[in-house]
């Protein structure tokens, strides 16, 4: 893309100083002639209708993702893609769950298992007044659409709080609201920080991909910190219990040693005496006869 730029910057530039020199009538065949051989030897035309072709498709994707944020269901099919991208790329899978129900009957876009209990996602957001306030032409409607909007974020906070922060049911003291754009969550901070404290002290943090990003990574070293920490207890917890098995068989190692197998050596050693005794005067007693 930035090739393309310098390109046409360049073209410009060469338009520019065509038309300079044109002016002088006395030279303008033979810097005709001049430039048309630039433009063919160079390939130039070829390129400008290529870039023609891709601005042309760029547009057109362009269209097609603003008719994407304009529908509610496919703005909110797209903001669970986003959000089950971040959290399968960063956390393994038995830590969360994507639109599962939880919560007696309650199915959030998406959870993660934490330290603090279950965290619900919910990523779908209202942002038909958004659009509309960032298209008005006229100050007082683009008043107008954003304190509806607001109301619109005031509403939809709630409902969040109201659904998915229920500690006494298992989840974390509190929950994420999912914004899958960046401009959007920073225009909140700026424009409406009252508000978002307003539901951080409630327990409904908005996030947007780069902060959600950031929280998972702290919630995963949290829990994978504990699972280390529980997996040395065990370890902790089974040598304890080994050195107690292994006291044991010391103890019972020292009497069996002390008096049972010394002992048994002894009554071994009187038997070898007595047996070579008899074998002894058997030995004398055949020699006699």
């Amino acid at each position: 893309m930035t090739s393309y730029i310098l390109l046409i910057l360049l073209i410009l530039q060469i338009l520019i100083i065509l038309k300079l020199f044109l002016s002088r009538k006395d030279e303008a065949p033979a810097l005709e002639g001049i430039f048309y051989k630039l433009w063919q030897s160079t390939g130039i035309d070829k390129t400008i209708g290529e870039l023609s072709v891709y601005l042309k498709e760029l547009k057109e994707t362009s269209k097609s993702f603003e008719r994407i944020f304009r529908i509610p269901q496919e703005r909110g099919a797209l903001g669970e893609i986003a959000l089950e991208g971040v959290l399968a790329d960063q956390l393994p899978p038995d830590m969360f769950g994507i639109r599962e129900r939880i919560l007696e009957g309650k199915v959030p876009d998406a959870y993660i298992r934490s330290l603090e209990g279950i965290i619900c996602i919910d990523s779908k957001f209202p942002l038909d007044n958004y659009i509309r306030m960032r298209e008005a032409s006229d100050q007082k409607d683009r008043e107008l659409y954003k304190k509806k909007f607001l109301e619109d974020v005031k509403l939809h906070l709630g409902k969040i709080e109201r659904d998915y922060i229920h500690p006494e049911l298992g989840t974390a003291p509190f929950a994420f609201a999912y914004l899958p754009s960046e401009s959007i969550y920073w225009f909140l901070v700026n424009e409406a920080f009252d508000l978002v404290r307003e539901y951080i002290k409630r327990g409904v943090h908005i996030v947007s991909p780069l902060t959600l990003s950031h929280r998972v990574e702290l919630i995963k070293v949290g829990v994978q910190t504990r699972r280390i920490s529980e997996k040395a207890e065990k370890i902790k917890r089974e040598l304890e219990v080994l050195s107690e098995s292994f006291k044991k068989l010391d103890e019972t190692w020292k009497v069996f040693y002390e008096t049972h197998l010394r002992n048994l050596w002894n009554k071994a050693g009187e038997v070898d005496f007595c047996y070579r005794e008899i074998r002894g005067k058997l030995d004398r007693l055949s020699k006699g006869l």
